[in-house]
């Protein structure tokens, strides 16, 4: 059986799970990617299997790519085994998804392993004590719980940044033809070295209050005879560059 994330116009489905039952154990194999909507398609699988089954192993190989989105999936399957009472693992992950597990400081052989021993009973005490006086303030249970939200927002924001900071290295590595190509016209025209154009580019983005790959394409579109000047603002910080670099 196989369960798809629902495709968009021109894309191929992000994620697809194929699901294989034999006797009361199920294993599930996700391929593609854990992102939007991914959460969804995990939980119409899960609905989607015998009342028989008791137990649900995941294997994640398949899985090239996954954001903040793949933390709710961890969840639904976590959730799933809580109230079905039934052991559930999610195994064998690899590349960027395996990196996003350690950046989120999670296990990376199986990151449900250890919200399943903070949810098991001990039962090596005995039966558990009363419940506990709520006049008392927060009890252990409580506590725990808010270390477990405390410890999932830290992971989310740990995520956010990485995931700014993918975005960032996304636009600089666009950004680098155009900026080495201006580099190679202030060299030509002004016979410096490819260190001092930098510099010229850089101090021209600052003083012109202009993002440097906008100044790139400025000093590209100059050296075409047609095309039309820079904004006087850049011009001027361009000048101001050259001479400071001159003097």
């Amino acid at each position: 059986m196989t369960s798809a994330a629902p495709s968009l116009a021109g894309r191929l489905n992000t994620l697809v799970i194929d699901s294989h039952v034999d006797a009361d154990q199920a294993r599930l194999v996700p391929r593609g990617e854990l992102v939007h909507g991914c959460a969804d398609v995990l939980a119409g699988t899960l609905d989607r299997l015998p009342a028989g089954v008791r137990r649900v192993d995941l294997d994640m190989g398949g899985v090239v790519f996954m954001d903040t989105a793949g933390l709710q999936f961890l969840d639904v399957l976590g959730d799933y085994g809580r109230r079905r009472s039934v052991p559930v693992t999610a195994t064998n992950w690899n590349g960027q998804p395996r990196r996003i597990l350690e950046l989120a400081g999670l296990d990376t052989t199986d990151p449900l392993r250890c919200a399943a021993r903070r949810a098991a009973p001990d039962t090596d005490r005995g039966p558990g004590p009363a419940a506990p006086d709520v006049s008392q303030g927060p009890g252990p249970a409580a506590s725990a719980l808010s270390a477990v939200a405390r410890e999932r927002a830290e992971r989310l924001l740990r995520l956010q940044e990485l995931q700014q900071e993918v975005e960032q290295l996304r636009q600089a590595i666009t950004s680098r033809p155009v900026i080495d190509q201006a580099r190679g016209i202030l060299m030509a025209v002004h016979g410096c070295t490819s260190d001092e154009a930098w510099h010229i580019l850089r101090e021209a983005s600052q003083l012109s209050n202009t993002k440097l790959r906008r100044v790139a394409e400025a000093v590209t579109a100059s050296a075409v005879a047609t095309a039309p000047p820079p904004p006087p603002a850049l011009r001027t910080a361009l000048r101001t560059a050259i001479s400071r670099l001159r003097a």
